[in-house]
């Protein structure tokens, strides 16, 4: 997946317009789409370079996020020539309709006429490529049964969304300088992390029971492990998108989440990752029940080490009291007095 392109190359937001906290559960940016350029990203010299540092097989995505419809139109119609000319490699296209960190722009995708609007004209094109929308975080159900229902009228044409974008409207203060950490737009900014994961996950619920069948749901909010991965297939996602973690990690984090969701699968007696897509069990006492045994028998087998933390303690007491008595005598020989 490439960066969101515009139309032309552009910097983006002045620094600092990065932000991760201490504990790593959440992380702000301010980047206002800094990005080489739409020519950059559909060139074949980009597109080899890229297939060189990963699997070939992968498909290769490109986002955009023009500043206009007509922007968009102009990006789109490019991809479709850069793929009738030879380049096959261009699986399809990701329009972000939900960056929140345009100063001046709204997020596109609470708009929904305008959202409207834009997948009447991009219907008419007849695009034969794959076709997803990158949403934002929809906080009201009824907004989301919204955008549901309209991205529905165009299922022909829509092959996935990807829930969510980072939340926008976030604000993250220095206590030191008692300033933002930001220094673009007054310090408001996206945020992302574990800290958005679970209305990520509601997100990813909800579309999925909302949206056809033939429209897949792609997972995307503070995945850092496996588990986190098992939870957004179970919510209904068909597969996931990795930031906040990359960017913290490296490459390295995807090997390890992948082995992390294996063993996960392999435990709870899964043979493939799909078979437990959409399979979210309702809340029941069973389950509740469940849940209890197994925290109870983590707690016991955790209880070793328990009793030798204890134990520790005890004795680094034992040896305090040791070592206060002997300063005692040290100091009773020294003046001639003793009290105990």
């Amino acid at each position: 997946m490439t960066k969101s392109a515009t139309l032309v190359s552009q910097s983006g937001n002045p620094h600092p317009r990065v932000w991760h906290s201490d504990d790593n559960m959440a992380s702000m940016n301010s980047e206002g789409l800094p990005n080489s350029g739409i020519d950059y990203y559909v060139s074949s010299k980009t597109i080899d370079e890229t297939m060189e540092l990963c699997d070939t097989t992968k498909p290769y995505l490109v986002s955009i996020s023009g500043k206009t419809l007509a922007d968009n139109l102009v990006m789109l119609d490019q991809i479709a020539k850069s793929i009738d000319d030879g380049e096959k490699r261009i699986a399809g296209v990701e329009l972000n309709l939900a960056c929140p960190n345009v100063i001046g722009k709204p997020i596109i995708a609470y708009d929904f006429d305008q959202l409207r609007d834009i997948l009447e004209t991009i219907a008419k094109k007849k695009y034969t490529f794959v076709f997803g929308l990158k949403l934002p975080p929809y906080l009201d159900g009824k907004h989301l049964q919204e955008a549901a229902s309209i991205i529905n009228e165009y299922s022909e044409m829509v092959n996935y969304v990807v829930c969510i974008n980072t939340i926008g409207n976030a604000l993250s203060v220095d206590p030191v300088s008692e300033a933002p950490y930001i220094s673009s737009n007054a310090g408001l900014a996206g945020l992302s992390g574990p800290a958005v994961k679970y209305t990520a996950l509601a997100n990813v619920r909800q579309m999925r029971q909302q949206l056809k069948s033939e429209i897949d749901v792609i997972g995307v909010g503070g995945i850092e492990t496996g588990e986190d991965v098992f939870l957004f297939l179970l919510c209904g996602a068909s597969a996931v998108q990795i930031g906040t973690c990359h960017w913290n990690e490296g490459a390295k984090c995807f090997d390890r989440i992948v082995d992390e969701l294996k063993q996960l699968l392999k435990e709870k007696g899964y043979s493939s990752a799909s078979e437990c897509i959409g399979k979210l069990k309702l809340w029941s006492k069973e389950g509740y029940a469940k849940t209890r045994a197994a925290k109870k028998n983590k707690k016991l087998k955790g209880g070793g080490s328990s009793s030798k933390t204890a134990m520790a303690m005890r004795n680094n007491f034992i040896v305090e009291a040791v070592l206060a008595l002997v300063v005692a005598v040290l100091l009773a020989d020294k003046f001639g007095v003793i009290s105990i």
